[in-house]
């Protein structure tokens, strides 16, 4: 019998593999950026390193008046789906009852 997950079980799975994917991605390139010399081709694949540069606007450079002033700043709303774990409770709480063994008991 097939066991049918619900939404959130499936993308607490989903988000699992793409984090190890994302793991074993990162590992395989520090690999091949620490290789010296020229990365052997695969048979399907071969490695080809690039290097991109960008401006980066930086406001933390901004006279402080104008980065804290309210005006130059607006709201923007997002939305995103975390997934949480629900741990079943496998035990009735309180349950089994605990009693401390005194040895003023035993016999």
């Amino acid at each position: 019998m097939m066991m049918k997950f619900g939404l959130a079980d499936e993308l607490a799975d989903i988000r699992e593999e793409i984090a190890r994917l994302r793991e074993k991605e990162a590992a395989v390139q520090a690999a091949i950026l620490s290789f010296e010399g020229p990365v052997p081709a695969g048979r399907f694949h071969r490695i080809e390193l690039i290097e991109r540069r960008e401006l980066v606007f930086d406001k933390d450079r901004l006279p402080e008046k104008v980065r804290d002033n309210p005006r130059f700043w607006r709201q923007k709303v997002s939305q995103s789906v975390r997934c949480l774990p629900i741990r079943p409770q496998l035990d009735r709480p309180g349950w089994p009852i605990r009693r401390l063994v005194s040895s003023s008991l035993s016999h």
